[in-house]
């Protein structure tokens, strides 16, 4: 084996792994992919667009904006990036990251060229990368609970609350 090949071994993301850690679901997980592959080619599309124009603030923003793109399509979808040798090492890394942290990246790069120069490109561009960022922060909040269980728990705390107010006047009498 070479050693490009161990280097691809070593970076692949173990899917095993990665899915009993965040608890999404599979269908879950390509969503979020997908929202940032889709991220990644409005914010470049539009910070390309940006960069046609003389002020200095809206071509930082759309520099900024293809960075994000690259950033987006190295994390989400390296095989976009092929031509790029630590690709899959930043996937993988980017794999192992917690939910809330990927939003929080995700979001604040998508906030950031918004803040350098408020237009209608920024704001229309990095509105799916910073749905992406949405959908991994709402991964973070975890699953809803059934109605079943929170029945029960509903009932247990009648129950305690009950208990307590029965303790309380069989002591005052």
């Amino acid at each position: 084996m070479s050693s490009q090949d161990e280097q691809f071994q070593a970076a692949a993301p173990d899917p095993a792994a990665s899915s009993t850690d965040d608890g999404m679901t599979w269908w879950y997980r390509w969503l979020c992919r997908i929202a940032g592959v889709l991220g990644g080619m409005s914010c470049a599309f539009a910070g390309l667009w940006n960069c046609v124009t003389i002020n200095p603030l809206n071509i930082a923003a759309g520099v900024w904006m293809m960075l994000n793109a690259f950033v987006l399509f190295l994390c989400e979808a390296p095989f976009c990036c092929q031509f790029i040798e630590f690709a899959n090492a930043v996937s993988a890394r980017a794999d192992k990251l917690r939910s809330w942290q990927k939003a929080a990246f995700y979001c604040g790069m998508a906030v950031f060229p918004v803040m350098l120069s408020l237009t209608l490109t920024t704001l229309f561009g990095n509105a799916i990368a910073f749905a992406t960022g949405v959908l991994y922060g709402l991964s973070a909040l975890g699953k809803k609970g059934d109605a079943i269980s929170y029945a029960r728990i509903h009932q247990q705390q009648k129950q305690m609350d009950e208990e307590k107010l029965t303790g309380a006047l069989e002591g005052q009498a």
